[in-house]
């Protein structure tokens, strides 16, 4: 029997395999547009991968080290998994797969799971305080190690679907930009899969068969906001072959003369005859409730 792990194996046929390529072409293209226009990757910088066992984040290392071979600059590369220890989780899977394709990989043991379920009531969303102890464990880790770069699988439909998420349910234009600074300003989070739809992540995730680990501990909350979103998002596209797009574009086209935050764009100076100070509202609001 073949002792080379099965995601080594290509078994596809030649039309399958002509499509896989094509798509993985794609990806590098994506990618490294992203990296360019976000000014991701440095030389010199420490890429710490945030590896879920997911299809995005396997995706995300597998680009990334294609990219790395020619790159412009030198960057090092680890991948660091948070096993949360969660009931059943297959602890072997990760480790075996990372010496297979020869990664420097890092695995940190933290017990998220027990405090999550411990703290949020059954049948409550899990995700934002999973999110918050997750980002912490990784955050630490980072710093301690040197790491530069904290790098996200987030790919263009994850971006779209926070936008209207935001929108819908917290009453703001924000989203999930490609690039930021950590509120302590000590971590510089990317989010190379930016440009990169979540169908081709499918796909090259299928040709490449990697190990794909599904997270149990949420994933049975069918009606969580965002699953409600996404929901939403691909009746759109069905309906609309080429929506997200026009929208995953929107978000880098943002006109603020065009909307209504006053923080952004003087509307109050905006074709005024005379300088000065303008009457605030307490001023226009005096009179209210006065009669004559």
């Amino acid at each position: 029997m073949s002792s080379i792990p099965l995601h080594l194996l290509d078994t596809r046929s030649k039309p399958e395999k002509r499509e896989a390529d094509k798509v993985a072409k794609r990806l590098r293209h994506q990618v490294g547009r992203a990296i360019a226009d976000f000014g991701m990757i440095e030389e010199g910088d420490k890429v710490m991968v945030c590896l879920s066992g997911g299809k995005d984040s396997y995706t995300l290392l597998d680009i990334l080290l294609q990219l790395q071979k020619k790159a412009p600059v030198s960057f090092s590369i680890t991948a660091v998994n948070l096993d949360q220890k969660q009931p059943g989780f297959p602890e072997h899977v990760l480790p075996e797969y990372l010496r297979s394709i020869g990664v420097d990989f890092h695995i940190i043991e933290q017990d998220t799971y027990s405090v999550v379920s411990r703290v949020i009531p059954e049948g409550k969303t899990m995700c934002s305080l999973c999110s918050r102890l997750r980002r912490g464990s990784l955050y630490t880790y980072a710093e301690q190690h040197g790491f530069t770069k904290i790098a996200l699988g987030h790919h263009r439909d994850d971006m779209v679907n926070t936008f209207f998420l935001n929108l819908f349910f917290h009453a703001k234009l924000s989203g999930m930009p490609p690039k930021l600074l950590s509120d302590d300003g000590k971590h510089v989070v990317i989010r190379p899969l930016a440009y990169v739809r979540e169908s081709d992540i499918e796909i090259h995730a299928e040709a490449k068969q990697f190990p794909i680990i599904p997270c149990n501990l949420c994933g049975s909350q069918e009606n969580l906001q965002r699953v409600q979103v996404k929901k939403m998002l691909q009746e759109w596209e069905r309906n609309s072959p080429g929506r997200i797009e026009t929208m995953a574009r929107a978000l880098g086209d943002i006109r603020p003369s065009q909307l209504a935050d006053t923080h952004l764009f003087d509307f109050a100076n905006l074709g005024r005859a005379e300088p000065g100070d303008l009457p605030d509202a307490h001023a226009w609001l005096a009179s209210e409730g006065t009669s004559e």
